[in-house]
């Protein structure tokens, strides 16, 4: 076999991604960094200390995804370590939480206030939107029972979200607490695992079906378009009235709120220990000057039925806009939590309360794109480019981008092996500010160009006329070498105040 031949046949892999994963450029990066570093002072200013927890935990400490099969990887990427225990990429950043927390609790101060920026990995089918890594922007509190937690989370996200640019009534905090939801169902004597496990579901299907269709789900069952039938939990009328009565009982008057939902609890004790919670936080975001353009009481909230304990929170986005198609988006929930002060008592047996919420980066950076449009994600400056016209002057130009560098000013030296024209082309790719040029001419006159790249591209729109532009050349002045600095600094000023 030749050579030639030999090499056809080498094996080469495809360059492609895995599902449902992204690459993400320079552009995406930067205005997701702006956004947490949004996020990040507001979490900061309530007091919030960061933290970073592994990306692998063992897989018996992510709760619900306990291994009970030879490979634990239902929902979960799972692999066996050198002594055969089961790892798994973190799920959510509130289970890694729990874990340390019960690991240094005699150490950690109590209560321990921190939040976490980081990606999470789902095992999951990949979709439109739907990505199997994703990023979270988390913070809790674990070692609090007061609501003044619960209501601290509620103000947090509203803040948050305003910093960011998202006006009042194009948002919207959302708090119910499920101990109300308990105690509904106790007063329409829901006993039987069963009913209950119906009823949730029923419930849990709100957004997606509309109140009629979980009120025939809470009765009959319901027929689907494709013919499916779905058994139902066989309630009598009244009590199915309970429970739509209680999911229809948000109002913009979250005292009023609690009024319906104090009479639909009854003689329930955990029913009317959860409107208690909800009265307080009421009280507390009342005196922190929350009102209900921010922050509002809706039982329909009914995350994660089997997850939390207490208050649950959901924070979502109001206003409509246009996709890329003209077609009429609504992003809803962007962030989400609540209490869940069962799950540091798996590691310790004892009860830890705990509270948090997690903003989902991801859709919440589409929904800002959508919103404001380049204003959200601008094309990142690039550094000031140092061309090198000459190579047998390579120090000379070194010298030049490091006095930039020292100087403050991000800089770059053209390290490629084309010409001049292409060199430009690569500093206008590299959206630099401004091109330093010194070929032969400049260095025998001691001096350096500089090509302002943004003032030139808006005056190339406006100058038609090839022969004018050549003589006038507004965007491009030559400098005495021991100005460069200085000089560079006055165009970076301009373009600043430009804008």
């Amino acid at each position: 076999m030749s050579k030639d031949t030999a090499k056809d046949t080498e094996f080469r892999p495809k360059a492609r991604k895995p599902r449902g994963l992204r690459d993400q450029f320079a552009g995406d990066v930067l205005a997701r960094r702006h956004a947490l570093d949004v996020i990040r002072g507001v979490y900061e200013s309530y007091g919030f200390e960061p933290l970073e927890t592994s990306a692998f935990e063992y897989a018996d400490a992510l709760g619900k995804f306990l291994p009970d099969a030879d490979r634990p990887n239902a929902g979960v990427f799972a692999l066996q370590d050198d002594d055969e225990q089961w790892l798994a990429l973190r799920y959510d950043l509130t289970a890694p939480l729990a874990r340390l927390a019960a690991e240094h609790f005699d150490a950690l101060p109590k209560p321990f206030r921190r939040y976490q920026f980081g990606p999470v990995w789902r095992n999951e089918k990949p979709g439109p939107g739907r990505f199997r890594e994703f990023f979270q922007f988390d913070v809790d509190t674990v070692g609090a029972a007061s609501m003044a937690a619960d209501a601290e989370l509620c103000m947090v996200l509203a803040d948050a979200l305003e910093a960011l640019g998202i006006a009042r009534g194009h948002y919207r905090v959302r708090v119910n607490n499920r101990k109300i939801l308990t105690g509904v169902l106790e007063t329409i004597g829901a006993d039987d695992a069963h009913t209950r496990l119906i009823i949730l579901r029923a419930i849990d299907k709100l957004d997606r079906l509309g109140m009629e269709g979980v009120r025939l789900l809470l009765g009959p069952g319901r027929e689907d378009e494709s013919g499916d039938f779905t058994k139902g939990a066989n309630l009598a009328p009244e009590r199915i009235a309970r429970v739509t009565g209680f999911l229809a009982a948000g109002d913009a008057d979250r005292a009023k709120v609690c009024a319906t939902l104090r009479a639909l609890a009854g003689a329930s004790a955990i029913g009317l220990e959860g409107v208690a919670e909800l009265e307080e936080i009421d009280a507390l975001l009342n005196a922190g000057g929350f009102g209900p353009d921010q922050v509002v009481f809706d039982p329909s909230v009914v995350r994660g039925l089997d997850y939390y304990t207490g208050p649950v929170i959901e924070a979502e986005l109001t206003f409509e806009v246009h996709d890329e198609t003209g077609r009429k988006v609504q992003f809803g929930s962007v962030a989400g939590g609540g209490r869940y002060d069962d799950l540091v008592q798996r590691f310790r047996g004892v009860l830890v309360p705990a509270t948090g919420v997690s903003i989902g980066v991801d859709r919440l950076l589409a929904a800002l794109r959508l919103l404001q449009g380049d204003k959200a994600a601008p094309a990142p400056k690039g550094p000031v480019v140092v061309l090198m016209l000459d190579k047998t002057r390579g120090a000379d130009y070194q010298a030049m981008v490091m006095e930039l560098r020292r100087a403050g000013v991000r800089a770059e030296l053209y390290l490629g092996g084309s010409g001049m024209r292409a060199q430009v082309k690569y500093a206008d790719k590299r959206n630099a500010p401004v091109a330093v040029i010194a070929g032969g001419d400049e260095f025998a006159a001691g001096e350096v160009t500089l090509k302002d790249l943004v003032l030139g591209d808006q005056l190339s729109k406006d100058i038609k006329d090839n022969a004018a532009w050549r003589e006038d050349q507004p965007a491009q002045q030559s400098v005495p070498r021991a100005n460069l600095v200085a000089a560079v600094r006055d165009i970076l000023a301009r373009e600043h105040h430009r804008g």
